[in-house]
């Protein structure tokens, strides 16, 4: 049996440690210019907000994954969103209405709506408006709403 004492005196040599400057880099020395390239980089053309912006189309998507608890349909292909509108600030206003003014939902409903609006990356401030003027009806839904509640 081997003893500590004679496994001591065993000697190995270590490898090599790796050091930054023998690195071989056939470009040149390295920079770091990731905050450079970052910092030059012009914001894509094209309104911030307005109809038809990229910012108004995110928006809508966000309203999309709201369902209504009472009806298997998002509100947005529902006909509970009368308008969505984005401004040059970043600033979001939708203007929406519930299928009653008796809504279970009435009181939470804009509350969530603001909430998931106000979280789109980009939005500055999220405003939602409850109107209830013209009132809901059937035929407001997508054709994508009146498909999945078997209307069509």
């Amino acid at each position: 049996m081997e003893s500590s004492a004679d496994h001591n005196d065993m000697t190995t040599d270590k490898p090599p440690r790796a050091r930054v400057q023998d690195a071989v880099d056939t470009e040149g020395p390295r920079t770091r210019d990731y905050l450079e390239g970052f910092l030059s980089a012009k914001p894509a053309n094209g309104p911030v907000g307005g109809e038809g912006s990229d910012l108004q189309a995110d928006v809508i998507e966000a309203l999309r994954e709201i369902f209504d608890p009472e009806i298997p349909v998002n509100i947005y292909d529902l006909g509970l969103i009368y308008g969505v509108e984005v401004d040059e600030n970043r600033d979001a206003t939708v203007t929406m209405t519930l299928t009653t003014p008796h809504c279970p939902v009435a009181e939470s409903m804009p509350g969530e709506v603001e909430l998931r609006v106000s979280s789109v990356p980009g939005i500055r401030d999220a405003e939602v408006n409850l109107v209830w003027a013209p009132p809901w009806g059937p035929h407001k839904m997508s054709d994508e709403a009146r498909l999945e509640l078997g209307m069509l």
